[in-house]
């Protein structure tokens, strides 16, 4: 039996001429003594700071007279917002001014499903309960449509959605299908079905245009590849998804808004399993958008509240709410991610800080490289205890608050009882499933 015990000789610290005791110094005169616990201090006054000064709040966009079911931000300019209501109103923004440019009472009969813009910013396509598709010509320089659409493509059915293809004069609209369709063709090139009623939503990949990932009512996520004109694998859930999102700097990832007030991050070569499960909605989920950079995404609930997300993190950062503000529809980041626009039941769209305590205008180098010696520290030290828990504390609606502890408690009792369950059973009987994998019944292809 072996025992390690430390040895410390007497000499090392005791001088030899009259019993002075060694003091071990670093003679470095740029080190400070105390230069962590310094450090400490600063982080825990900058997270302090920082929700103190937290005023997400930007403006509030009026003039729609219903619900904003959708909205698009142009790809390359990102001066105009185009957004659609449930009383078939389009109207498009100037974002640098906040203002309204142009107004289109009546561009479908019933709601505006989708809106999304072309790569160029040169047309705006729209989609309704019509069973109509919709072509506009957006004026670049006063930010407005004309009155009369360029073409109009009829479907089939309904459709719920409409996406653009990044490169080729061709878009996708979910219906009963998955339709594409070219500029210059009054019928789709090609349809997609794959045993289900309903298509929900679809959406191009911004590296690999030729695919197409969509949700439908039958709980599943279908993935489709244009050059093959057929449909690869789908992976179904235990509850719907109601959008999709994919990330535009990691092209095999991409994420779904589900109706289990959570979202998932899946990877397309790997579908049996999510990558991450992103937790913290009260309700479900109704859209999701990444930031161009990739790093965060922003997502839309039922429970009236937007939250902000680091991709590869399970919580959110930041949660905004007001006390008018009703179920969110719809959200989207602006092109320079500093900003987030959210549409809502109760017909405004309002734009939020992408960072809630980031100072608007421009900024003098001195504050510059405070906020960043901030940043840089609250990175530093993100994992201390007092750090995390003044970082994750928000306030949010008594009823979000009241829902969640019932949930926690929910949570917490369930996994005593799947406890308690393996260790009654035999060895094996009762495996543990992580939850990235417990909403995923199985994969086809």
């Amino acid at each position: 039996m072996k025992i390690k015990v430390l040895q410390r000789s007497e000499q090392d610290y005791v001088g030899g001429s009259g019993g002075i005791t060694k003091q071990f110094k670093n003679p470095d005169p740029q080190l400070h003594p105390f230069e962590r616990s310094r450090e400490y201090q600063r982080a825990l006054v900058a997270v302090k700071m920082e929700k103190m000064f937290a005023k997400p709040f930007v403006k509030s966009l009026e003039g729609h007279l219903d619900s904003v079911k959708c909205m698009a931000v142009a790809r390359r300019q990102g001066a105009p917002l185009i957004s659609g209501a449930c009383d078939g109103e389009l109207r498009v923004w100037n974002l640098q001014h906040l203002t309204c440019g142009s107004v289109i009472q009546r561009a479908h009969t019933g709601f505006v499903r989708d809106v999304t813009v072309s790569p160029d910013d040169t047309h705006v396509l729209t989609c309704g309960d019509d069973r109509a598709s919709k072509m506009w010509a957006l004026d670049p320089e006063t930010w407005s449509l004309r009155p009369e659409p360029v073409s109009i493509y009829h479907g089939s059915s309904i459709s719920n959605s409409i996406d653009h293809h990044w490169k080729k004069p061709l878009f996708v609209t979910t219906g009963d299908t998955v339709d594409i369709w070219d500029y210059n063709r009054s019928a789709p090139l090609s349809s997609f079905e794959w045993g289900c009623e309903r298509v929900i939503t679809s959406r191009f990949n911004p590296a690999e245009p030729a695919l197409i990932a969509s949700t439908a009512v039958d709980r599943s996520i279908g993935l489709y590849d244009l050059r093959g004109n057929t449909a690869i694998r789908k992976v179904i859930l235990k509850m719907r998804s109601n959008a999709i999102a994919w990330n535009p700097m990691e092209p095999l990832n991409f994420t779904v808004a589900n109706e289990d007030c959570n979202l998932y991050t899946f990877d397309m070569r790997k579908l049996n399993v999510a990558l991450q499960r992103h937790w913290d909605h009260a309700m479900a989920v109704l859209d999701v958008s990444y930031s161009p950079s990739g790093a965060e995404f922003v997502s839309a609930s039922y429970d009236q509240t937007v939250r902000i997300w680091s991709a590869n993190q399970q919580r959110s950062k930041d949660v905004y709410h007001t006390k008018r503000m009703g179920r969110v529809l719809c959200c989207h980041f602006t092109p320079d991610s500093r900003f987030v626009l959210t549409g809502s039941e109760d017909a405004n769209i309002r734009v939020w800080k992408a960072k809630s305590d980031q100072k608007l205008g421009t900024l003098s180098d001195k504050e510059r490289k405070a906020a960043a010696y901030r940043e840089a520290l609250k990175t530093k030290f993100q994992r201390l205890p007092d750090i995390r828990r003044i970082k994750r504390h928000v306030h949010v609606p008594k009823m979000i608050k009241s829902i969640g502890n019932k949930r926690k408690i929910m949570r917490e009792a369930r996994s005593r009882k799947e406890e308690n369950k393996r260790k009654h059973s035999k060895p094996g009987a009762n495996p543990h499933v992580p939850h990235k994998k417990r909403q995923v019944i199985k994969e086809v292809e």
